[in-house]
């Protein structure tokens, strides 16, 4: 429980200190009269900022994981009679390689849209 407010109170101090610093300087960029620039993609709504896939990576890992040890766990303590409660790790476990498969497809996805956008012509005007 320590471990996770920890990481709580860390998350909220580094995202309150991007915004102190993303304010002082749309501050710094009014007093000289300089174009404001825009908030960083993310800061503000979470809504604009960039779906990333990857994340689905390290869910599936952590599922996937949690399942095996839990199967292995539960086998390794129980008894012959009560061998089946280690199936209940099959839930996790497929948790854990369904996000694994969506992290394949969609990555595989959004490979082919950044591949299209670098290889497309750029209109010149």
């Amino acid at each position: 429980i320590g471990i996770a407010m920890l990481a709580i109170y860390l998350a909220y101090k580094k995202e309150k200190e991007s915004f102190a610093l993303c304010h002082q300087e749309r501050m710094l960029a009014l007093e000289k009269g300089l174009d404001v620039p825009p908030w960083p993609a993310g800061l503000v709504d979470e809504a604009d900022a960039p779906y990333d896939t990857r994340r689905h990576l390290l869910k599936g890992l952590v599922w996937l994981f949690i399942g095996i040890a839990l199967g292995l766990g539960l086998w390794s303590v129980v008894d012959k009679e009560g061998a089946h409660y280690s199936l209940f790790s099959l839930v996790f476990i497929g948790i854990g390689a369904a996000h694994l498969i969506y992290y394949f497809v969609e990555g595989k996805k959004q490979a082919a849209v950044a591949e299209q956008q670098q290889t497309a012509p750029v209109a010149r005007s």
